[in-house]
């Protein structure tokens, strides 16, 4: 399994917690893809509960001493396990396959349609563990991003549904996929956006699918505060990387990698000769055609559904020759071409070997041979077109060919890249901190409001029925005054921007301080009743 060379994190798939029982006392496995195991330390928690292995056989012990302690231990344990969930904070998490891990027959049936991540946003805050979601498909990845009330069942049930959701087993899914958390995640996410992680280096067009999960997402149940801001924040990294590194200079495309390729493929005699057809005038379709003309191509056959965008493509170009055929004429089209690109969104292939045995062979002055050049997913050609002696398919899969040659001048770009990075994850990271203390400000204004109202109700009973309004509303004012001047102080301590760590430390030190000072709820009680209000929403 190929793992991104973007990333230089290590994808980490916990265990779960049952297996705990399983490993040795003294350590916890964490399974790293592909196949490192590394032992880290168990919590000291669990190795001083008082539970114990050891039985001697020899040893008389009364049985009902042997009840207590058995089940004393029991109860250890439970509270243990209970108190490990629930200080379990909750996890921004990715769960992704990309073209850098899974081939692309895998990815086409995970594959999510623009159209469909509302709906799927909602199936997946609807899962127990789950508060947010987001997805992101394009044709190099299928990530989904989600804050999870517990990593690993979060984990789990997300897995599970991105399996009922495709017919993809859990066990394929496992297989290609890597999980990333919270900075890792973040990160991972800046990366992409930037165009870091892309099969192209730097290029612009995933920035604009970033975009579209925000666009997208407005208004949706469940693109809650910690996904957009995420998002949000991954666009401006990917303008500020393009504008401060200038990475995207000279970058190529995935639909100019696609010209590339079938020009390596083709005669260097018919590069302006050879019969081009583009199937799709999509954005891709579009670019397509801008790369076709850029390398000297006059003439080629656009099939799409509608004739309007290749009329809109036409007025743009208008010294090339841009022929639009509707799509029932599609086959009558690739009977007459040499090169076919195809970028549409249809769910089922539009060439199979069927379609293709009886087009009519093409000359020798493009090689012999009908070059299909797919950068669809899911797929537009069968890769049983591949078995005929007249033709080639190619896939977004096999454009690495034309992307090595291109990366090398970037390299020195991304590392740039990576620094400014590694500085808005720790923005980002530190505002989601800051986040944490929102809550506590709540709670304590909402005490502080309650001891007001009780001793404002006592004072306006000593005072008598007979005072005016003016009097009443004097006293109310007092004390609000004096609640909100004694607030001031503790409320800017608890309010941080995050710009820098050290006063995030001391907010989170406050806001932990005032917790126990007023014995307000805590977190723990809040995770709790999150978790607790999505089981029941289930049972409903």
């Amino acid at each position: 399994m190929a793992i991104p060379t973007a990333s230089s994190r290590a994808k980490l798939e916990y265990l779960s917690s049952s297996s705990v029982a399983a490993t040795s006392p003294a350590s916890i496995g964490i399974f790293c893809n592909p196949g490192r195991v590394r032992r880290l330390p168990i919590q000291k928690g669990l190795l001083n509960s008082g539970i114990r292995c050891e039985v001697a056989a020899n040893d008389v012990v009364d049985q009902n001493v042997t009840s207590s302690s058995s089940l004393s231990a029991l109860e250890q344990l439970k509270t243990s396990a209970a108190d490990r969930y629930t200080k379990e904070r909750s996890s921004i998490v990715v769960i992704g396959l990309s073209i850098h891990t899974t081939p692309v027959e895998v990815r086409e049936k995970l594959a999510i349609p623009e159209a469909e991540w509302p709906r799927a946003i909602g199936e997946l805050c609807n899962l127990n563990h789950i508060e947010e979601a987001a997805v992101l498909s394009t044709c190099n990845r299928m990530e989904i991003y989600v804050v999870a009330l517990s990593q690993h069942r979060g984990v789990k049930e997300v897995t599970e549904w991105m399996s009922k959701t495709s017919g993809v087993p859990v066990a394929e899914i496992c297989k290609h996929r890597f999980l990333l958390y919270n900075n890792d995640a973040t990160q991972h996410l800046f990366e992409v956006s930037a165009g870091l992680d892309s099969l192209v280096l730097g290029e612009g067009q995933i920035l604009a699918q970033v975009k579209q999960v925000v666009k997208v997402g407005q208004g949706v149940t469940g693109f809650g505060r910690n996904i957009s801001g995420l998002f949000k924040h991954a666009i401006t990294v990917g303008k500020r990387v393009r504008t401060e590194t200038n990475i995207a200079a000279g970058a190529v495309s995935v639909s100019s990698a696609a010209v590339e390729l079938a020009l390596m493929k083709l005669p260097e005699s018919s590069h302006t000769t050879a019969r081009m057809l583009v199937i799709g005038a999509g954005k891709m379709g579009k670019l397509v055609i801008k790369h076709l003309v850029a390398k000297g191509c006059t003439k080629m056959v656009v099939v799409n559904r509608s004739e309007d965008r290749v009329s809109a493509i036409r007025e743009e170009m208008k010294d090339v020759e841009i022929i639009y055929k509707p799509l029932n004429e599609m086959l009558n089209c690739a009977a007459e071409a040499d090169v076919i690109f195809t970028s549409t969104a249809s769910e089922t292939p539009l060439f199979m070997k069927e379609h293709v045995v009886d087009l009519p062979p093409v000359g020798p002055s493009v090689g012999g041979l009908r070059l299909f050049i797919d950068i669809s997913v899911p797929r537009n050609v069968g890769a049983c077109v591949n078995e005929l002696e007249s033709a080639r398919v190619y896939n977004v899969d096999d454009l690495k060919e034309v992307v090595a040659a291109n990366k090398e001048d970037r390299l020195r770009k991304a590392m740039e890249a990576q620094a400014i990075i590694s500085e808005e994850s720790k923005q980002f990271e530190a505002w989601r901190d800051s986040l944490e203390t929102v809550p506590t400000i709540k709670k304590l204004r909402a005490y502080a409001e309650r001891i007001r109202l009780a001793e404002l109700e006592k004072c306006m009973s000593k005072m008598g029925d007979d005072i005016s309004k003016k009097t009443k509303k004097a006293v109310d004012d007092l004390s609000r005054g004096l609640v909100n001047k004694l607030l001031h102080g503790p409320m800017q301590h608890l309010r941080c921007d995050g710009s820098d760590s050290r006063t995030l430390s001391e907010t989170l030190e406050n806001m932990h301080a005032l917790n126990r000072m007023f014995s307000l709820e805590t977190d723990i009680s809040v995770l709790e009743q999150k978790i607790r209000a999505k089981v029941e929403q289930t049972q409903k």
